[in-house]
């Protein structure tokens, strides 16, 4: 049995003639955070969109749980990729019961991943009303509705002030022992270093660097020797 929970293999995706991800091969361990790192404009969103069916890649293939991935495993998948889709009218309870009816899943649900987002104090607020760390959280509170095997976070973090950080990696570390699988994605290296089990290293569509985080590794100096390696391998 595999130990790995998603798998890519010779991942690429083009537009036009544009590579944006280039031969990508990525293995994601059960239960554990996976931080994928990059600047602006690497190739992270597009090989999530990828993972979650958005796009469809022109060559390479995904494996979810040592299986051809297909739609039916998005009942297994959670992901808040750019702004959280909720209704700012709503409070977050309404936002929350209203995922649980799209999965046919009773209030319940809805009342346990309040608490699990530590919004239960906000509960009867309107979302429009919320900081953006709110917002966040809540966000991936929809996400976890399901209770998914594998929660795809793409740059969660982006806006928040420290404090609102420090919850949300909190909230983040919280994910595998209830037997989550995430895949955290960032641009700000000591972010992801500190809350990530393993990492991959994508710049300009290439993965550059995978594995374990060692703290006797520099990671900034891998980070910007894999940066400005690929920068101009398509130029």
């Amino acid at each position: 049995m595999s130990d790995y929970i998603l798998q890519t293999k010779g991942l690429t995706k083009k537009f036009k003639n544009q590579i944006v991800v280039d031969n990508t091969s990525l293995s994601i361990r059960k239960n554990s955070v996976f931080g994928l790192l990059g600047p602006n404009g690497a190739g992270k969103s597009t090989m999530l969109k990828m993972i979650i069916g958005i796009m469809t890649p022109n060559s390479g293939e995904i494996l979810f749980e040592n299986r051809p991935w297909s739609r039916a495993d998005l009942k297994d998948i959670g992901a808040l990729i750019e702004s959280p889709a909720v209704y700012p009218n709503l409070t977050a309870m309404e936002n929350l019961k209203v995922a649980c009816t799209l999965y046919g899943l009773s209030d319940t649900r809805a009342e346990e991943v309040l608490n699990i987002i530590d919004l239960e104090n906000v509960g009867k607020k309107k979302v429009k009303n919320f900081s953006m760390g709110m917002k966040q959280r809540l966000g991936i509170g929809i996400a976890i509705i399901n209770k998914p095997k594998l929660l795809i976070l793409d740059e969660p973090t982006n806006g928040l002030d420290p404090i609102g950080i420090e919850e949300l990696r909190k909230l983040i570390r919280s994910f595998p022992p209830q037997g989550m699988t995430v895949i955290l994605s960032s641009h700000i290296l000591s972010e992801v270093a500190q809350v990530a089990d393993e990492i991959g290293i994508i710049s300009n569509g290439i993965i550059g660097h995978t594995g374990k985080i060692n703290k006797k590794d520099d990671l900034e100096k891998i980070f910007m020797d894999i940066v400005r390696r690929n920068r101009g391998t398509r130029q």
